[in-house]
């Protein structure tokens, strides 16, 4: 199956957040799209709907093909959360299978993931990158974690983390740029429910056990 080819989205939406709109405060957030997630009230959304029809469009002209094209067409961004100075940003970004056209399963989760994972590359210089996959219930995630310094400030540091998971009608990806332990513990711990299953933390303890370079 060919994978939607989340990376060419993913640097256009997520990573630009740190002169944004004004924020709003954040609780929980319930997606239509199958699941929720919940984060400190000390942590604020940040409006991008404004930026994303013209970075889709961006894309599109330059997507190679038409699976591409589709792909950044129905990309959706339902959270961008961020916390702190340097800010630890939390961003979720889905594909809907009805809009996409194509269902993934679990067996497609490393290259979906992977595509998305590349795309933080387009903003970071990354090192020491390793993958993991663990379960949810009856959901398989795919995780990468790396050390990246943003292209635009190479003294800086942060932590990259992307876990992604496939629900029955989307392919959805959790990401974060931390900026210091504490926004990874929260991106980690944070209570996820996933199609009406119990809330758990997002990324459980044992998520490296079977890590990969």
């Amino acid at each position: 199956m060919k994978v939607p080819p989340l990376a060419l989205v993913l640097p256009l939406c997520c990573f630009p957040l740190f002169a944004q709109t004004p924020p709003a405060s954040l609780h929980a957030f319930t997606s239509p799209l199958g699941f929720s997630y919940s984060l400190p009230s000390t942590w604020e959304t940040v409006n991008t709907e404004s930026a994303i029809p013209s970075a889709k469009e961006q894309v599109e002209q330059s997507a190679g093909s038409e699976d591409e094209k589709k792909g950044a067409a129905c990309t959706e961004v339902p959270l961008t959360a961020r916390h702190g100075s340097p800010a630890d940003v939390i961003v979720i970004v889905a594909i809907p299978f009805d809009c996409f056209g194509q269902t993934l399963t679990p067996e497609d989760l490393p290259g979906f993931g992977a595509g998305a994972a590349q795309g933080l590359k387009q903003n970071f210089t990354v090192a020491d990158a390793v993958t993991g996959s663990y379960s949810l219930g009856t959901h398989s995630f795919w995780i990468e974690r790396a050390k990246g310094a943003p292209k635009s400030l190479p003294s800086a540091s942060y932590t990259l983390e992307v876990a992604c998971s496939v629900l029955k009608t989307a392919a959805v990806c959790w990401m974060t740029t931390a900026a210091d332990a504490e926004g990874l513990r929260v991106f980690e711990d944070s209570l996820i429910s996933l199609e009406g299953g119990p809330a758990t933390g997002l990324v459980p303890a044992n998520a490296f056990a079977k890590s990969t370079p």
